[in-house]
């Protein structure tokens, strides 16, 4: 059972690829990712959801990514064919002073007890504002003084 998620294919399990080019994977089977992987481990947050509703919460570390996919390692299984929210602070700020968070949408494909390969189907980078503005937007106290 898919539960409405649009994934239409699977990953295969292979170690982290840097290059656009077919390797030859253990048993002779060619890896078929065509997408350029770069291993950033980052925390990373999760929420499997069911409908509607959000099914399961959790947190977990980002292995590697690419713009197809991400290999996230977690303390449990998670359902293959559920979809699945993730957010992780970006490691890099934009222009030099916002922090970013990255949100992906997508679907679990594969599962085990050492993570879950997920298949993303769009993603979008959030500010979290810049530093100098979360510092300055804090509210300094006021001192009142009441005559008696």
């Amino acid at each position: 059972m898919r539960h409405g998620c649009s994934c239409s294919f699977l990953m295969e399990a292979v170690p982290v690829i840097d290059f656009n080019e077919d390797r030859l994977l253990n048993g002779g089977d060619r890896d078929r990712r065509h997408k350029r992987r770069f291993q950033i481990e980052q925390e990373v947050r999760y929420k499997m959801l069911y409908g509607q509703r959000i099914a399961e919460t959790g947190t977990g570390k980002t292995t590697n990514i690419s713009s197809g996919g991400v290999w996230i390692t977690t303390e449990q299984m998670l359902t293959p064919g559920m979809p699945v929210e993730l957010s992780m602070n970006w490691p890099v700020l934009l222009n030099d002073s916002c922090a970013m968070k990255l949100m992906i949408y997508g679907c679990i494909v594969r599962s085990s007890e050492r993570g879950a390969a997920v298949a993303i189907e769009r993603y979008e980078f959030r500010t979290q504002g810049s530093r100098a503005f979360q510092q300055a937007s804090i509210p300094q106290p006021i001192e009142l003084r009441i005559p008696n």
